[in-house]
């Protein structure tokens, strides 16, 4: 990305955790725990630890019900939002089409009104397209106003800031309880309005909100963040799974692309919090098909050696769509962010012009993961009698689905790369999946039509007389695995949910070579996926892969605030009015270096410690206040006396591992000789540094 798109506009929203102090507190609990009990009751202390140890899981176990069920709750709302757009059941308004047609044939099915008969009695296509660009923009610009209004964190997919949390930031507000009730609302509307954005990404966002809303009412939770982002984590493995309907994919994707650190225990938990919330979603069972996703299919065709090189198109396909959509939603982004004020009348505009486009073809129409469901399915053996969906499986219309799948795959390109991004909740995952899927399907029915043209090709040799030689759902499935991998840059991950989504382990091998084809060509054109591009043009603070090369060679010195930009605590001779003046006059300090006389380093403490025990003295304002030296009312407990530190020629790449490995909140700088304060530095001045140059 070029400086121009790099941003440090949102650092100040991010409040930086310590995991060293954190982890520090926590030993210091479990042994005041111990010391409490005493040996005479160790049986007691056991006791509590054992309960201690089960909340863990019964916080994890909450975790995957909840997001389950929310994640039910939203498929069944936006299933009928979706099919609202085209007409209403007469027999019971809040029934979608498949409900309401469920024994009968949803071609004939005399319950399920379209809104032309319901408007003007009658046929008329004008009055189906206006009630379909109607609906769709009141429900989208109805989603941008509550979002814009009650809360504006909701917005957009959320997967940025959740990879910052888990990086060591806090924002506040982010998982909060009114957040996870407006992205629910608002993700509903998004997706059933026709807009092409997705529910996966937010579903991600969505789970972490509940695992941070059931932790923090338990104490042991709110006063550790360690263990709070294990539950974050897994609860984010959770919404994957749920999403993808693909729990050990969820898990993985949490490791590969959103944790920055992902201990066994986190790894279990994720598992259990992904499991539990998979078979919650199936209990509800929100289609009725006992399906977790709408478009989960199966495969019992095998694939043949030939196709190989269709196999590589798609992921060149894939490799040049995902770079190309990073790139162009980019400017798109930068040219949003300088000159859209009004981000109700933005997104009602986009959802009319989507809308009144999509409805002209059959295939961007539909819902995205309705349409997933109809090009990942195979065509039954003999296709003379039955057309499948949209004629796709007629041989006779094979020309007709070959144009009309180019343009869905255009149109929906062009409507994900505007609309990804607005103020709404939307994701990018099923988007791309459907633009590859489109893509592939129309290779795999090219690719038949050659064979059914040309049979005696020796590139067809493998073909067996008489029956299916190639399967133009299988491209569709593996189109998607491309686009997919192309946008986000996840592999192993992606494969594996393909592989959940389908139960096809004879194409483990096809699905990889189209990742790594994808991946390849994707990072050729633009490093990192669209949620990396997306953290440094939206100014996110977290510490990526790039930072050492920017660095290189470079001493700390050249990169750390110097002491006399400093706010410092003096060791000794301070006194309580000065404490309290100081302490209202830095408010966005999270802590002071303690230094003596000399300006050699004592130690470090932190403020809101300071602030506390200044608010609780019953001392006078004239009082000395100490920090460590002898005298007057003394604060020393507080002070860490061995806080991390580095000398003034340390190497900058050898800090970024101490905060990558560690995660302290600053590290400070003292002279080698005498150990005096030359300056401090966090992660945030790394950043700063990093995307200035």
């Amino acid at each position: 990305m070029s400086d121009a798109l790099k941003s440090t506009a949102r650092f100040d929203e991010f409040a930086t955790v310590d995991w060293i102090d954190d982890a520090a507190k926590e030993r210091r609990r479990l042994q005041g725990l111990w010391s409490h009990f005493g040996i005479q009751r160790a049986t007691l202390s056991w006791v509590y630890l054992a309960y201690d140890s089960a909340v863990s899981w019964l916080v994890v176990l909450l975790v995957g019900i909840l997001i389950g069920v929310n994640t039910a709750l939203i498929s069944i709302v936006t299933e009928w939002l979706s099919d609202s757009k085209q007409g209403v059941c007469s027999t019971g308004w809040w029934l979608n089409q498949k409900f309401c047609c469920w024994e009968e044939a949803t071609e004939s099915c005399a319950a399920w009104k379209t809104w032309d008969h319901v408007l003007v009695n009658g046929s008329s296509g004008f009055v189906r397209w206006l009630a379909f660009v109607a609906l769709g923009t009141a429900m989208a610009a109805l989603c941008a106003f509550l979002v814009r209004g009650y809360a504006p964190l909701a917005a957009g997919s959320g997967l940025g800031e959740i990879k910052a949390i888990l990086g060591g930031f806090v924002i506040s507000g982010f998982m909060g309880g009114w957040t996870l009730l407006m992205k629910s609302v608002g993700l509903a509307l998004a997706v059933g309005s026709g807009l092409s954005v997705g529910k996966e990404g937010p579903a991600v966002h969505m789970g972490c909100c509940v695992g941070n809303v059931v932790a923090r009412n338990f104490s042991k939770y709110r006063r550790s963040a360690a263990r709070q982002r294990e539950v974050i984590s897994a609860a984010a493995a959770a919404g994957v799974a749920v999403a993808f309907g693909a729990p050990i994919g969820g898990v993985l994707f949490s490791l590969e692309d959103l944790s920055s650190r992902f201990p066994r225990k986190t790894l279990w938990r994720s598992f259990l919090c992904a499991l539990i919330a998979t078979v919650s979603l199936q209990a509800m069972n929100p289609f009725r098909t006992g399906k977790l996703v709408m478009f989960q299919v199966t495969y019992d065709r095998d694939w043949h050696f030939f196709e190989t090189g269709f196999f590589v198109l798609l992921g060149v396909f894939g490799g040049v769509f995902g770079g190309l959509c990073i790139r162009l939603h980019l400017r798109v982004a930068a040219w949003r962010r300088r000159w859209v004020t009004n981000s109700v009348l933005e997104v009602a505009v986009l959802a009319l012009g989507t809308t009144a486009v999509t409805y002209t073809n059959v295939f961007t129409r539909a819902d995205m993961g309705e349409l997933l469901s109809y090009l990942l399915q195979e065509c039954p053996s003999s296709s003379t009698g039955d057309g499948g969906w949209a004629g796709m499986c007629d041989q006779r219309n094979a020309g007709k689905i070959i144009v009309g799948l180019m343009v869905a795959t255009v149109l929906r390109a062009i409507g994900t790369i505007v609309a990804y991004g607005c103020r709404v909740p939307c994701g990018i995952f099923v988007p791309s999946m459907a633009i590859g899927a489109s893509f592939g399907r129309m290779l795999g029915t090219i690719a038949q039509q050659l064979h059914r043209t040309y049979p005696k090709w020796a590139l067809f040799a493998q073909c067996a007389p008489d029956t299916p030689c190639i399967t133009p759902a299988t491209y569709a499935f593996l189109g998607a695995a491309a686009a997919m991998c192309g946008v986000t840059k996840v592999t192993v991950a992606v494969v594996v949910i393909m592989y959940e989504l389908t139960g096809a382990l004879n194409f483990i091998v096809p699905t990889m070579i189209v990742v790594m084809v994808a991946r390849v060509i994707g990072d050729a054109i633009v490093e990192g996926g669209i949620s990396e591009q997306l953290i440094l043009l939206n100014g996110i603070p977290l510490l990526g892969e790039d930072e050492d090369e920017c660095l290189l060679d470079m001493p700390v010195a050249a990169v750390m605030r110097p002491a006399e930009e400093l706010l410092v605590l003096p060791a000794a001779g301070l006194s309580l009015r000065g404490l309290r003046r100081l302490l209202e006059g830095s408010a966005g300090i999270r802590g002071f270096p303690v230094v003596d006389s000399d300006m050699r380093l004592v130690g470090y403490v932190h403020r809101d410690a300071v602030a506390k025990a200044a608010s609780s003295l019953a001392a006078s304002d004239d009082a000395v206040v100490s920090f460590g030296a002898s005298g007057g009312v003394s604060l020393g407990h507080l002070v860490n006396p061995s806080p991390t530190t580095v000398r003034p020629r340390t190497a900058a790449e050898t800090v970024v591992e101490i905060f990558r490995k560690l995660g302290p909140q600053v590290i400070l700088v003292a002279s080698e000789e005498d150990g005096v304060l030359a300056g401090l530095l966090t992660r945030k001045d790394i950043l700063r540094h990093t995307r200035s140059h």
